[in-house]
C-alpha cells in the first residue's frame, strides 16, 4: 500500500518534535518540515546542522518510525543567493530528507532557470532533489510553467511538486498531468476542495486555511492519481480552520488512507 506522508502546513503550529510524534501516532510514515519561512516573519522551525535540536528530532523520528520527506520553503526571487541555503540543505540531509521545495518568484525566466539550476547543483551535494511548486498567485503559476523551468535548468535531481489544489485552481487537471514526462513528477500533495474557486481575493486564504480532506470535495483527485507515476511520493496537505486540535492529523490520515484504498484503487482498476 502507498506510503503516506503529511505536509507541515497541515499542522504548522506544531514544532518538528511534536509534529513527528503526532504524525507517527496517527499512522503517517513521513512528514514535511518547514525549516525556512515562506516569507520574512512567517512561521518556520530552523534546525542548524549537527545541533542539539536536530539530534533530539532524529531520536524522536527513530522512536516513532517516521522519516522526513521534504524540507521547505525557499522562494526563488530575483535577489535569491543560493549559497546561503547550504546549511538548510545540510540539515535536510542529516534528517534523511528526500527533497527541498522551492517556488518560482522571478518573472525573468532565464534568471529563474539559472537560480533553480544552481539550487539543484548545491542540493546534489547532499543527495537531495529540488521540487518546484507552482501556485496560481506566483510567477510560476501552473504546471506547464514549472515544467518549462525544469527543462531550461536541465538538472537530473529536479521535479515538480503537484499540489492538487494549486493544480486545479491554476486551470490544470489529470490531462495536463498525463502530458508531462513522468521523470518530472516525483511528489504529490493531496487535498480536496469545491470545484468552484473562491473569489480571486480569497485564493491564498483558501490554500492556507480552507482545504478539505480527500473525498470531501469535488476535485477529480482519482483521475490525477491515475495519471501520476505509480511510485510518486504521496503526502497530505490539509490546513483548515475546520481541522484543529489533536485529532486533525489522525483525521487527515484516516480519511486519506480510506480514500486511497477505495476511490483511487477503483480508478486504477
Amino acid at each position: 500500500m502507498t506510503s503516506l506522508g503529511v505536509a507541515h502546513l497541515t499542522a504548522l503550529d506544531l514544532a518538528p518534535v511534536t509534529l513527528v510524534r503526532e504524525a507517527g501516532r496517527a499512522g503517517f510514515a513521513s512528514v514535511g518540515l518547514r525549516l525556512h519561512p515562506v516569507m520574512p516573519g512567517a512561521v518556520a522551525y530552523p534546525l542548524p546542522p549537527a545541533s542539539a535540536q536536530l539530534r533530539e528530532l532524529l531520536a524522536v523520528m527513530d522512536g516513532e518510525g517516521v522519516g522526513v520527506n521534504d524540507i521547505e520553503f525557499v522562494s526563488l526571487t530575483p535577489e535569491v543567493v543560493v549559497a546561503q541555503y547550504e546549511p538548510l540543505l545540510a540539515a535536510g540531509a542529516q534528517l534523511g530528507a528526500v527533497s527541498l521545495t522551492v517556488s518560482g518568484d522571478d518573472p525573468d525566466c532565464s534568471r529563474l532557470a539559472d537560480n533553480f539550476a544552481a539550487m539543484c547543483q548545491l542540493a546534489e551535494r547532499y543527495a537531495l532533489r529540488v521540487d518546484l511548486e507552482f501556485m496560481r498567485w506566483r510567477p510560476v503559476a501552473n504546471l506547464q510553467q514549472a515544467v518549462a523551468v525544469l527543462k531550461a535548468a536541465g538538472q537530473g535531481n529536479s521535479g515538480v511538486l503537484v499540489d492538487t489544489l494549486h493544480l486545479f485552481r491554476s486551470g490544470g487537471d489529470a490531462t495536463a498531468i498525463a502530458q508531462v514526462e513522468p521523470r518530472y513528477l516525483r511528489a504529490v500533495q493531496l487535498c480536496d476542495a469545491p470545484v468552484q474557486a473562491p473569489p480571486e481575493a480569497l485564493i491564498v486564504q483558501e490554500a492556507r486555511e480552507g482545504r478539505l480532506l480527500p473525498g470531501h470535495g469535488q476535485l477529480a483527485l482519482a483521475q490525477v492519481m491515475a495519471a501520476l507515476p505509480a511510485d510518486v511520493l504521496v503526502s497530505v496537505e490539509t490546513p483548515s480552520v475546520q481541522l484543529q486540535g489533536t485529532e486533525r492529523l489522525s483525521k487527515a490520515y484516516h480519511f486519506t488512507r480510506s480514500w486511497l484504498a477505495s476511490g483511487n484503487a477503483q480508478t486504477k482498476g
